[in-house]
């Protein structure tokens, strides 16, 4: 496949995308109905959720046109087959985005995409494997990037041009044409996924472009020269991703959180709490995700001794440590003490009421008698009347009566 394709390509799935992009925001943003009986989401929530589904026909598109006209040479297989195992992993998060279902789900489904690319390009049994656990690692660990607006779309940008640049390097073009294509989708999707985003890549373009960089990046290392250290540098291409996954899996191991329920406890979420932007956040990641992508790629291109690709997942680990100190759950309300709670609980009917002192030369009350113990009494044991409320004396009133 020559440059000019490529170009071509990657044109197509970019004016492609921002076409279906504007077609699904206009509908996103038409006045529908409220909510529907029953529980389910109004129609433009939906919508906006789906927006990724915009990015998969894109560049889904534009590769299967490549293929068909025979752009692609030797590596035709192994593309199409990339290109199978995105779709149906693009499939199953769709699905998910109509109708959520469990997270453990997805993983033999994404497990069988992964075995489907790697049989269709042929790698051996033990490359095989480690190229399925890859696949399925950096898979979940870009779609956990979707919890921000432009994050993942500006972090997938970034790491499908250094995908692109290290395909280019080894001389395989046609590996280059999903980088390029999806790079290119992603360009025109991020328009509408800029923050205030009014779509969202969802569980289908999520999956779709963690699934499409895992997958080339395992072909590409694959198809690699001897000479070079694909080995070490494609892996560090998702240092962000993983960094990210690491960063939430150590926080809910601490808090005893459930692992599979998403909280607000990624990258993003504590940047927000130290009064990072939303823009801010997603530049802050696309350039901490340039700074890995760069080094691999120089490393690849045997322009830097392979030791300096030490020093992006050094850094990323300490980042982590330092992201650890910023609190991400609320603390839970403390339960009163049950001395306290049972003062509070402690009945007040009852209860005895001091009475008041009596009066010199005064008698306690007559036995026998069920009056109340506070109630004053005159010396022959009757209870006192007090004087009508109207601002006389006491002396007036008898004065008056005689």
């Amino acid at each position: 496949m020559n440059v000019l394709g490529i170009i071509a390509s990657g044109v197509a799935a970019l004016f492609i995308t921002v076409a279906l992009a504007k077609g699904a925001r206009r509908a996103a943003l038409r006045p529908h109905a409220p909510d529907e009986s029953g529980g389910r989401a109004p129609r433009a929530a939906a919508l906006r959720r789906t927006g990724g589904a915009t990015v998969v026909l894109g560049v889904g598109t534009a590769v299967g046109v490549a293929l068909w006209l025979g752009a692609a040479d030797g590596s035709a297989g192994s593309v199409a087959g990339l290109l199978a195992g995105a779709g149906i992993v693009a499939a199953l998060g769709l699905v998910h985005d109509l109708k959520p279902f469990r997270a453990a789900l997805r993983l033999p489904v994404q497990t069988a995409a992964a075995v489907l690319v790697v049989c269709l390009a042929g790698l051996s049994p033990a490359a095989g494997v480690l190229a399925v656990l890859w696949i399925v690692l950096v898979t979940n660990a870009f779609a956990l990037l979707d919890h921000a607006d432009g994050l993942l779309t500006t972090v997938g940008l970034v790491t499908a041009a250094g995908l692109l640049a290290c395909a280019a390097l080894g001389g395989d073009l046609t590996l280059t044409l999903l980088p390029a294509t999806l790079a290119a989708g992603l360009a025109g999707f991020l328009l509408h996924n800029w923050h205030p985003a009014r779509l969202r890549l969802g569980a289908s373009g999520a999956q779709f472009t963690g699934f499409a960089l895992a997958a080339s990046g395992a072909l590409i290392q694959e198809a690699a020269p001897s000479g070079r250290a694909a080995w070490a540098a494609l892996p560090v291409l998702a240092t962000v991703a993983l960094a990210d996954t690491a960063l939430v899996l150590i926080s809910r191991r601490r808090a005893a959180r459930s692992l599979l329920r998403d909280t607000d406890d990624h990258i993003a979420h504590r940047l927000r709490r130290v009064r990072v932007t939303v823009p801010g956040t997603a530049v802050l990641l696309a350039l901490w995700a340039a700074v890995p992508v760069t080094t691999a790629t120089l490393v690849y291109a045997e322009l830097l001794h392979p030791a300096f690709l030490l020093l992006p997942p050094a850094g990323s680990v300490a980042a982590v440590f330092v992201l650890l100190r910023i609190p991400a759950y609320t603390p839970p309300r403390t339960a009163p003490s049950r001395t306290a709670a049972r003062r509070t609980a402690a009945p007040t009917t009852g209860a005895a009421i001091p009475s008041a002192a009596p009066a010199p030369g005064a008698a306690g009350p007559a036995p026998g008698k069920g009056a109340p113990s506070g109630t004053a009494r005159t010396a022959a044991g009757h209870p006192t009347v007090p004087p009508p409320p109207t601002g006389r004396s006491a002396a007036g009133v008898a004065a008056e009566r005689n």
